[in-house]
């Protein structure tokens, strides 16, 4: 089955600067949840961290910083330029983190023939990850102008509820643009704002190899033209990370045995966009974020999610009516039905059932202790605590979020959505960064999945 590439939302970040065009029920909710980073500079903790997004940022991509990374350096760079292609339609390059035989097994049968076609494995897959790739992605794309100039596409106003939310915490825009002296239109910034490290850091170092379709390219085609041009695209959030949680979150809970490696190969893909030097790890941190609260409240059957008016996501997103994928009114059912048809199709392809596949793995995520402190690198990356009366406490995922636990039941449908959020709740990572206000929003900016997944492993298998 051969499909045209039509999800415009993440092409559009693969090509052109995004253009978010209205803000839909479900925008609203992700942009109050992203706003804290528009406070940042009325605060010390505040402006320390953003001094720390700038200088991290800048030693992940130079490799000042040395990273627990997955790969040595120069290999992990060469990634890195590989993952700035984004395969939204199939999910193709995010596969290897299935292991070498299961991800062969899925790239046989789902990869991209050109930039525009791809094959997918079943039209319960491929309709699965549409919906949730329309859902995740207008979200990420409705915030880069809105906290670059509170406009949806650079120039028309937001919403008055969108205005509300910066007038509510009395917020600034061009939160980046302004601290690292590349406000919005200024000579080499961004035109609207929130202007990305390759145009606000004093050096980018190069990188030079073949990109996901072999061709010879390098980072400079790929965030200032002619292949991807990001230079008046706003940084945050990162759109790319979005797409890579995403899309990793589905797989992980389609596939649970290679769980918690699909979790790293997100992580992965988000830090791949701070070596490229397009993004901050404050975008990153973003993205995650806001990929992980769509999918628990996608998996959680959340009315506003389910069944979005065609009018509303072609307004967001900018495709028009034909292109918008097929509305879902029960995404758990949705996932179930695409399980039951990926792990035949794969288990025809490996030659083996889809649990002994999985085990197969002499790549990158195949040593345990490499993926968790790879993982645990990208966690916070070293930022300071803006909100200290968080960082000293435990969280309550079920009474703050409890729609999180679905992240779990949907891959281990033993636990019960308590027991999911209580496994939630003992593993969260650090909290009080930039996004952790105490909101529910932000108790998903330090939730560990990879911890989260391997507890819930335990108790539902005696592994």
């Amino acid at each position: 089955m051969v499909r045209k590439r039509v999800l415009g939302i993440v092409v559009a970040c693969a090509l052109a600067p995004i253009e978010a065009r209205a803000q839909t029920a479900t925008n609203l909710p992700v942009l109050k949840g992203l706003a804290p980073v528009t406070v940042l500079s009325k605060t010390n903790a505040g402006r320390a961290a953003l001094a720390a997004n700038y200088s991290v940022t800048g030693g992940i991509q130079t490799g000042a910083i040395r990273q627990s990374t997955l790969l040595p350096f120069a290999e992990q760079q060469q990634q890195a330029l590989r993952d700035a292609f984004i395969t939204d339609g199939n999910l193709a390059e995010l596969a290897d983190g299935l292991g070498t035989t299961l991800g062969a097994a899925y790239q046989a049968r789902a990869h991209y023939l050109d930039r525009e076609r791809f094959t997918s494995i079943a039209k319960s897959v491929a309709d699965l990850i549409a919906y949730a790739n329309s859902t995740t992605g207008a979200d990420s794309n409705a915030g880069k102008y809105f906290f670059a100039n509170a406009t949806t596409d650079g120039k028309k106003a937001v919403a008055d509820e969108a205005m509300a939310i910066l007038k509510a915490n009395g917020g600034s825009l061009d939160a980046f643009g302004r601290a690292y002296g590349r406000p919005a239109g200024s000579p080499g910034a961004d035109a609207y704002g929130d202007s990305r490290p390759f145009q606000t850091e004093p050096s980018i170092l190069p990188i030079v190899g073949p990109d996901y379709f072999n061709v010879p390219a390098d980072n400079v085609v790929y965030n200032r033209g002619p292949v991807m041009n990001l230079i008046d695209s706003p940084s945050y959030p990162s759109g790319h990370t979005t797409y890579g949680y995403m899309g990793s979150i589905l797989l992980a809970v389609l596939l649970p045995e290679r769980y918690q490696q699909m979790i790293v190969r997100a992580s992965e893909y988000g830090n791949d966009r701070i070596i490229m030097g397009a993004h901050y790890a404050m975008d990153v941190l973003g993205g995650r974020t806001l990929a992980t609260y769509d999918l628990a409240h996608l998996l959680a059957n959340d009315p506003t999610y389910m069944a979005r008016p065609l009018k509303d996501v072609a307004a967001t997103t900018g495709m028009s009516e034909p292109q918008v994928p097929a509305a879902i009114t029960d995404f758990r059912a949705a996932l179930n039905a695409a399980r039951a048809d990926l792990t035949k199709a794969l288990a025809a392809s490996c030659g083996d059932t889809v649990q002994a596949c999985a085990v197969q793995d002499i790549g990158r995520f195949g040593a345990p202790a490499m993926n968790e402190a790879f993982y645990a690198a990208t966690q916070t990356y070293g930022l300071p605590v803006v909100y200290p009366e968080v960082a000293g406490k435990s969280e309550d995922v079920g009474q703050l979020a409890p729609e999180a636990g679905y992240l779990l039941t949907a891959a281990f449908p033993s636990l019960s959505l308590e027991q999911a959020d209580r496994i939630l709740t003992e593993t969260e990572g650090p909290g009080g960064g930039f996004l952790d206000d105490g909101s529910p929003f932000g108790l998903y900016s330090r939730l560990n999945l990879y911890a989260a997944a391997g507890r819930a492993a335990a108790m539902t298998t005696g592994r």
